[in-house]
Formats: structure tokens, sequence, C-alpha cells
């Protein structure tokens, strides 16, 4: 019988298997991260939204924060109320469009509109409407350029940041095609669901809000984009803007152009941003216009004059037009312009263009651009030029039109570009820089109110030099031609009153200010016989008298003698005083009294 034993057991180990890399010291892999839990879609949407309506909303709740009874139990109720509205709005709008592919970028887009919506409000008291996207659509790069600053990109970057990382960091869960059209429709009916809830809660005093407190429509962020957007896009829908309508194709010159010695010549300056509480013949407590005052005796400064629209791309097109403010905002179509008008008569028309273009008034006729003029001593900012460039050339682009239209008469449109902001110290030259300490900053609320005051009277100063400048160049051509200029301005402008900067607002709840402009005559002594209107009586007529857009057209047609079934001699500014002249001269005797159109 053989006996086995056990054998010992090793006291240590045995030694691992050499490997090349056994004498590296051990490490432990590190975990791979673990990826945040994809999210229901209807969460992005909610929480998107609740940034949208709280954050990107604050010009919205500032303006709430100053209505009346508010601090009380009831004006938080409103507050409360309205901010469930706001939100269950941005939730609705984003459920439509809360699909696989669609719902990032959708909540992208409406981040980076409220940010710079709500830096705009924020920054220059503005709102947003059909008519300041369309402003936004049609400026230029200068323009653009202007609006930059490091404020606006620290604004945007604070308002928007923060959501956008969120989303790039965010999965969000995939859902069945079928299954994620049901929550969508069950999210849509329940943002609708708290939209009715909380209007029935606070009906009366949001009806009364809304109705007393126009404004407050129009800075619900980003849905005022959105809606202006969809009022902008479907305007085709709207209004025919392939066909345009003919106006005045009837127009042909009247009596005074029988047998006349001298052609008429007229130049049009339309301003741009003109306050016309800023000018100093006006009555401003600066003396803004010192070569037109001294021309007081030779001048009609209408003190009553109010604009179309609070825009260019509202009012250029409006003043040219012969449906008046009301007609032209409720037109189904397109039609010729005044200019139109006046080439039909068999007038040289001729536009010079210092700013972004016409706004389609001058199309069928053409413009020259003088903004990319190279003059040292008139273009010191690059691409911009100072509105005295307009007459350089002057004589030789008038002698480059038509010669049989211009023996009967012509018209020159001088477009400026004024005191448009916000660079107003970029409108003047530095000779012209009456009032100091002027603002140099595009991004106005950096500035004190008066250095914003003063970079405007600044380019006032500059205006004035500008139309005394056209009014000698006029009377250089009194040998050859009959002259005349009127000067009106397009729109107002906004300093820092009630924290409101620029122009735009909608036209209902927008100040005096962007309304009431500056409208100077200035006829010669044979003008004023051809028209058979005096400059005296014109000064005492219209020095109160209200006079509007509206009447612009009329009044062109009117001072330069072109009959036309589109002509309404009750809007031409100059017809009572040229009643006036001929039942004067009806009553001194058997005299040629002046012609009546």
């Amino acid at each position: 019988m053989r006996l086995i034993l056990p054998l010992p057991r090793p006291l240590l180990p045995p030694p691992a298997p050499s490997s090349p890399s056994s004498s590296a010291p051990h490490t432990t892999r590190p975990r791979p991260a673990t990826p945040p839990p994809a999210l229901h879609p209807a969460w992005v949407v909610l929480l998107v939204s609740l940034w949208l309506a709280t954050v990107c909303n604050v010009p919205l709740w500032r303006e709430v924060a100053a209505l009346p009874g508010q601090g009380s139990l009831r004006g938080y109720g409103f507050a409360l109320a309205f901010g469930a509205i706001v939100t269950a709005g941005n939730a609705g709008l984003l459920a439509l469009l809360a699909w696989r592919w669609t719902l990032k970028p959708a909540a992208v887009l409406l981040v980076l509109m409220a940010a710079f919506g709500a830096y705009f409000m924020l920054a220059y008291g503005i709102a947003i409407d059909a008519s300041m996207l369309t402003n936004v659509v049609q400026t230029d790069v200068h323009e653009a350029g202007d609006l930059l600053s490091l404020r606006m990109l620290a604004t945007v970057a604070a308002l928007a940041a923060p959501p956008l990382l969120w989303l790039l960091r965010t999965p969000v869960r995939r859902l069945p095609p079928l299954r994620q059209a049901v929550h969508n429709g069950l999210l849509l009916l329940a943002a609708i669901a708290v939209i009715v809830g909380s209007l029935l809660a606070v009906f009366q005093d949001f009806s009364s809000t809304m109705r007393n407190h126009t404004k407050l429509r129009y800075l619900i962020n980003p849905l005022n984009s959105v809606y202006a957007l969809g009022n902008v896009a479907t305007k085709p829908l709207r209004m025919d803007q392939r066909t345009l309508v003919p106006v005045g194709r009837d127009a042909h010159l009247g009596a005074s152009y029988a047998g006349q010695a001298k052609p008429p010549l007229l130049v049009l300056v339309l301003g741009e941003t003109g306050r016309s509480g800023n000018f100093g013949i006006n009555g401003y407590a600066r003396d803004t216009t010192p070569l037109l005052s001294a021309r007081a005796k030779e001048l009609v400064s209408a003190g009553n004059a109010w604009s179309c629209g609070t825009s260019t791309a509202a009012s250029v097109p409006c003043m040219f037009s012969h449906l008046g403010k009301s007609g032209y905002e409720g037109r189904s179509a397109n039609f010729e312009s005044l200019v139109d008008v006046l080439h039909h008569a068999g007038l040289a028309v001729l536009w010079l263009d210092n700013q972004s273009g016409c706004k389609g008034v001058c199309d069928r006729l053409g413009d020259t651009n003088t903004a990319n003029l190279k003059d040292p001593a008139l273009c010191a900012h690059q691409g911009e030029c100072l509105d005295r460039i307009m007459l350089k050339d002057l004589d030789a682009r008038i002698a480059a039109l038509p010669a049989e239209q211009r023996q009967r008469g012509t018209v020159v449109v001088m477009h400026q570009l004024g005191s448009h902001g916000p660079a107003y110290y970029k409108r003047s030259a530095p000779d012209a820089k009456k009032f100091l300490p002027e603002c140099t900053s595009t991004a106005l609320q950096e500035c004190s109110r008066q250095q914003v005051v003063n970079a405007y009277d600044n380019s006032i100063v500059e205006i004035d030099r500008f139309l005394d400048g056209v009014i000698q160049w006029l009377g250089t051509q009194n040998a050859t031609a009959q002259t005349a200029m009127l000067y009106v301005a397009d729109h107002g402008e906004s300093l820092g009153e009630n924290n409101i900067y620029l122009h735009g607002l909608p036209y209902s709840i927008a100040p005096d200010v962007q309304k009431h402009v500056p409208w100077i005559t200035w006829l010669s002594p044979a003008m004023q016989a051809r028209v058979g209107a005096s400059t005296g009586c014109l000064q005492k007529d219209l020095r109160e008298r209200r006079i509007t857009h509206d009447h612009y057209f009329h009044s062109v047609l009117g001072l330069m003698d072109v009959q036309t079934g589109a002509y309404q001699p009750e809007q031409d500014m100059f017809t009572p005083c040229r009643d006036a002249g001929a039942a004067q001269a009806k009553a001194d005797g058997p005299v040629a009294a002046p012609r009546k159109s």
C-alpha cells in the first residue's frame, strides 16, 4: 500500500507570466463617461420656451413692471398669467417643429432671434413689427456695420450661449413618427389650453392693458419677430407684387409751358431722419441752421408737417405715391410713383442717391449712387460721403439728360444720408461740429443723452450747409431756369426720450419726434410768379397748417404744372396761396392772372 502525502502549499503566489510590459506600473483604465440621459422632446420644448419667456424677454417684463397697479396681488397675478401665455405661445410654436431633424435647429433659430431682438429692444427701446423687419432686410453693409458693437456681442452671447450649449450637449429621445405626431399634437393642445385658461383668468386686465399699452404686443420675444417674418413672407399672397399699376399715363404739361422763356428746375431734397424740433429755423433753442435762418425771409418752413411712416422703407414709397398713407398701406398692388408721372409728362428726371437706394421709387428710371465716390474732403468715412457730394459735377449730370426733356423742365431728386443713426458723429464734417462733446459710439446707451443730442445736432448743422449749398447752386442757374427747392425728411428720430432711440416704432405707438418732420421750401422770384403763389403767403399759411406726406405727390405736380387725373388740387400745399393770388389779381383788374392747376 502506497501512502501519498499532499504537497506543501507555497507561501507566496506563483509569479505572473512574464510579458513585455510586466515591468510597467499597474494602472486602472478610466471608465467611459456616462452620457446624459436622452430627454423627451417635450422637455426640450418646455425648457427652451421658459428661457425664451423669461431671460430673453427682459424688455417685456420691464414694461410690465412699469404698468399701473403692479406691485399688488392683482398685478402679480396678471404678470404670472402673462408669463404663462408667453411661455405657452413659444411652446406651441416649437410643438409644431418638434420633429427629429427640426427641433434643435428650430430652437437654435428662435434663441438667436430672441437674443438679437432683446438686445435691440433693450439698447434702443425699439419694438419689432413687419416694418422693422423690412428695414432690417433693406439695410446695407454700412448701416449694419454702424449697429455692431462689443456690447451687442456680449449681450447676445449672454442670452444665447447657455441654451445653445445645453442644446448641443443634450441628446433628445427619438420617437417613432406616429408617436411623435401624437405627442406634438398633445403638446400643442396643452399650450392652447394654458393660453386660454390664463386669458380667462385675467381677461379684463389683459384686454385693457393690450388696448392702452399697444407697445407690449411688439415686445413679446421672439414671437414678435416670427409674426413679422410671417407677415412679410405672406405679403405676395395678400398683394399682387408682379403687376405694376400705371399712374399718370395721361400726364401732360400745363399752360405755363406755352412759350416759356426759361424751363423750371426743381430740386427735391429727400431728407433722412430729420427732427423738425431740432431745426433752428423752426424755433429750436440751438442755432443748428444759421445759414438757413439767414435766408428766413425767402424760405417757407412748415411747422406742422408729418410723415407717412417712421422708417425709410415705409415713408419714401408712401410719399412718392398718389394714394396717401391709408391708401398706400391698404393697396392690393404696387403702383407707379411720382417719378414715373414726371417722366410720363416729358420732364427730365435725375435721381441722386447718397444712401441705400430709392426703395423701388426710381426703379424704372434708375439712379446715380454717390455713396462710394472717392473724395478725400467729403468721403472721410470709408464707403460713406457727406451729402454735399451730390452737388459735385451736378451740372454735368444734368447735361447728360436728354436735351428735349431738359428744354421742358428738370426735376433732380437728392436722397440724403442726412442724420442717419446711430453713427450721428459720421454725418458731419470736423468743422461742422458746433456742439461738443458728441457721442462717437454706435451704442448710444454708452453715451450721455446730451452727447447723443450734440452728435445729432451737428448733423443738422451739416444739413444746413448742404441745403444752403443747393440754394446757392440754384442761384447760378437762374439765368437759364426758373428754380425751386423742396426739402422734406422721410421720418424723425428718437434721441433717448423715455429710453427710446432711433426710429421705426409702429406708427400708432411711435412718439411724435419720429413723425414730426422738417419741410422747407425755397422758390425763386421767377418760380413764385410761375406758380402764382408768393413766399409771403406760404409763410403765413404753412406756419401752423397741418400738412403730411399725403400732400407731397400733388404739391410737386402742382409746382411743376403737370396735368393728370392723378393730381388732386386739394392735396396740393400751394393751392390756398395760388387761389389767393388769383383772387387778388382778379380784384386788381384785367391783368393776366397766374395759371391755376
